[in-house]
């Protein structure tokens, strides 16, 4: 979930856009409830201007003669859009996180093994993580905004051995409660398909003949909106976003439900922990 973890990836079957009718998020969804709301977050298109601007001037000195203008035109907005999220997702995914130490990733790259040693990030990106996992760890949300796209996704990226196979297993014995979340209207209108990296070949102890054989043999499982880089300037950018994570909070909500559990075991008892020799083969 890293300044650009989910959008790393080649997505080869990309959802066409969609611009969600304002009714498709409850109203009460969208902002706190109170009768004088105010406006709903989001970016403009200084935002936009800087991003460009910092992208053709990737150097500190620039970065620090401009910083006044970066957090009133960046950091603000996503503070603002983070916060509002807090507040909404308890309704809409109350098992993740959206806090701004949380979720907020810090300008600055790090280059130490990079033979890009531009210092700062074009984008700027926010996770939500499981409450119960932390950040980077099991499925969760994210966003980010750059010079070439707004990205919001979500699901699992970067699973250890012991994760993917729970996973897997829990789609295996619930694969008709995991095809009803992915065959959802919402969902194949936004995201399309199961995103994500996947073996050529199934993996040890699962059948090839199984209803869910081509979703076991995925090895990432993500839900991808990709949009053109005004779409944060627009009006209804938050009511978008929050729709767009509606439809995939039981997406995530139902990968998480192995990892949870597996880490509630290992609590009562860490002896259950794997320890893997240095010899022995990950999955595939």
């Amino acid at each position: 979930m890293h300044s650009r973890s989910y959008p790393s990836l080649v997505i080869s079957q990309p959802p066409v856009p969609v611009a969600l009718n304002p009714t498709d998020v409850p109203e009460a969804d969208c902002y706190d409830g109170s009768l004088m709301r105010a406006p709903a977050p989001g970016f403009t298109p200084k935002t936009l201007t800087f991003l460009r601007a910092l992208k053709r001037n990737n150097r500190r000195e620039w970065f620090h003669e401009r910083r006044a203008d970066y957090d009133q035109h960046v950091h603000a907005p996503m503070v603002a859009v983070v916060e509002q999220l807090a507040r909404d997702l308890a309704t809409v995914a109350p098992d993740v996180v959206a806090s701004p130490k949380v979720s907020m990733f810090r300008p600055w790259r790090d280059t130490r093994f990079s033979a890009n040693k531009a210092p700062l990030k074009t984008n700027v990106a926010a996770v939500f993580p499981h409450r119960a996992l932390g950040r980077m760890q099991g499925a969760g949300l994210y966003f980010e905004v750059s010079t070439e796209s707004v990205w919001i996704g979500g699901g699992l990226y970067a699973p250890d051995a012991a994760m993917l196979h729970a996973v897997r297993q829990h789609i295996a014995d619930h694969h008709r409660a995991f095809a009803t979340i992915v065959g959802a209207p919402a969902f194949k209108r936004l995201f399309g398909t199961v995103q994500g990296t996947a073996s050529t070949r199934m993996p040890r102890g699962f059948d090839a003949a199984h209803p869910a054989a081509d979703l076991l043999r995925h090895k990432q499982f993500l839900a991808v909106r990709e949009e053109v880089p005004a779409f944060a300037a627009r009006p209804d950018f938050y009511r978008q976003l929050l729709a767009t994570f509606a439809a995939m909070a039981p997406f995530v909500t139902f990968l998480n439900a192995p990892i949870v559990e597996r880490r509630r075991r290992l609590d009562r008892d860490p002896l259950l922990a794997e320890r893997p020799s240095p010899g022995r083969r990950r999955p595939d």
